[in-house]
């Protein structure tokens, strides 16, 4: 049995030493809520997290709403984990700044 994806990013992040928010809860500047995954810290640095545990591949219309939330946020440039993403996810990644993770990428740390 494969273990939940939420659960293996936890682990690779705490290895990597941040500090780990789960279910977090924000506000942004209009006042409109939004809730992410995991809110990632290492000193200055706090990221936002996103976990798609999907048996499908995660494409760019997804990518795309998780760098908007993100900048709505005002928070550092968003990290997404899902079990694989599309090209097109992947070169939008690449420009924008977003870091995207596979379950291998959370095994290899």
């Amino acid at each position: 049995m494969r273990r939940p994806l939420k659960e293996l990013a936890m682990r690779y992040f705490r290895r990597l030493g941040y500090a780990i928010e789960v279910d977090v809860e924000l506000d942004d500047p209009t006042g409109r809520s939004h809730r992410v995954d995991m809110l990632v810290r290492r000193g200055d640095d706090v990221r936002p997290v996103w976990v798609k545990d999907w048996r499908r591949t995660v494409g760019v219309n997804v990518v795309i709403s998780v760098d908007t939330e993100a900048e709505e946020l005002g928070l550092g440039r968003p990290i997404l984990v899902g079990t694989r993403f599309s090209e097109r996810a992947r070169s939008y990644a690449s420009r924008r700044g977003i870091t995207l993770l596979t379950p291998s990428d959370l095994y290899e740390v």
